[in-house]
């Protein structure tokens, strides 16, 4: 049963005073929750069906928490999102789930702080977190964070960040600079290219370079396999880095698509990735429910229920405060354990993947528990 999945919180944590953000709840009745989805926007519509589906799958698996739950189309417009957040405060919402993009989540935060409602958002975007927002997907600085600690565990001292000139590898290679600070890790050089053909072969050169005249032992790199990742794969050994010598390491999942891991340059690559035993349970159910696979980021939505009703199993009545949404023991969810951060952000439990021979296996675990993760 899903529900066996939701609770990850003890109840001697809790504590009534000092509750920070957000609403007080009537325990003797379902706690209203407002969804904020783009249902009818051209580009998001599917994905938004899916999101829909799993929270109302995450009610369902529930054992004794009742949710009300009202869905708002955001028609994937910022200020109709903000103006449809505005109205389900207005309907009694005590918390709010969504809405899918960062524009539309910072707005939302700035049009019911004044409510002192918080905004649980399926955003992924560190910038737009804090106060009453809080973001759900998973970010940069939490995979950062994981691969850069297990690479300094196996003794990786100094390196090479490769990234391409664009919003996301900026947040990228911050991510993974900030994480080198916190770890015997030096960034001895950055690589910037861009997203052309041609800069990324250009951009070769100077890689090979720099990993030589700093003697680096690690090569980050930020692209995905819709960018860069599959040209760099084939043109870094090619110019003499080779795999076997000097350490790839990427912040995408490199198993997607899964011809990825056939590519030579990604052979004995680190990457992170979520534990899949309980998406495999999640996708599971969904499909016997919606005879469909979830898309990829349904899980954010069970995520935010598994919170949710957690907390309110509890037998709390500042269940969907700040104070109880950032409990350091955090949750159990879809991808593994999560918790928000004060910041507004989150923490994610993840393993470390290799590849090898064309095959990913796992290296190391996921934690099963922040108490344990050193997180």
């Amino acid at each position: 049963m899903i529900g066996s999945l939701l609770l990850f919180i003890s109840a001697c944590e809790m504590q009534t005073s000092s509750v920070g953000t957000g609403q007080l709840i009537n325990l003797e009745e379902p706690i209203p929750v407002a969804l904020l989805v783009p249902k009818t926007s051209r580009n998001a519509s599917s994905v938004a069906i899916s999101l829909e589906n799993a929270t109302r799958l995450a009610i369902s698996q529930l054992d004794t928490a009742q949710i009300d739950l009202k869905v708002y189309d955001t028609y994937g417009s910022s200020k109709i999102a903000a103006n449809q957040a505005k109205l389900a405060v207005k309907e009694g919402a005590k918390i709010i789930i969504g809405p899918l993009f960062g524009d539309a989540a910072n707005e939302v935060g700035i049009a019911v702080s004044g409510k002192n409602v918080n905004v649980l958002s399926f955003s992924n975007n560190p910038t737009v977190a804090g106060g009453n927002l809080f973001i759900l997907g998973k970010t940069f600085e939490n995979t950062a964070e994981r691969l850069i600690k297990f690479a300094a565990s196996k003794g990786k001292r100094r390196a090479v960040i490769i990234y391409p000139d664009t919003l996301e590898g900026g947040l990228g290679r911050d991510a993974l600079d900030a994480a080198a600070k916190k770890s015997n890790i030096r960034i001895v050089a950055t690589q910037s290219f861009s997203f052309t053909q041609e800069s990324v072969v250009n951009s070769v050169p100077l890689i090979r370079a720099a990993a030589k005249i700093y003697d680096a032992d690690l090569l980050l790199l930020t692209s995905n396999s819709a960018g860069a990742l599959p040209l760099l794969a084939q043109l870094l050994p090619e110019a003499g880095l080779n795999p076997k010598k000097i350490q790839y390491a990427g912040l995408a999942r490199w198993d997607i698509p899964a011809q990825n891991i056939s590519l030579p340059g990604l052979q004995g690559g680190w990457f992170a990735v979520p534990e899949t035993a309980r998406y495999e349970v999640f996708s599971d159910h969904y499909f016997a429910e919606y005879r469909e696979k979830p898309h990829p980021l349904a899980g954010l939505a069970f995520d935010a229920i598994s919170a949710v009703g957690a907390l309110a199993q509890l037998g709390y009545a500042n269940a969907v405060t700040t104070k109880a949404l950032t409990r350091k023991s955090g949750f159990s969810g879809v991808d593994g354990i999560f918790r928000f951060t004060a910041a507004g952000t989150n923490q994610r439990g993840l393993a470390i993947a290799q590849i090898s021979d064309s095959q990913v296996n796992i290296i190391d675990d996921a934690p099963q528990s922040f108490n344990r993760s050193g997180m």
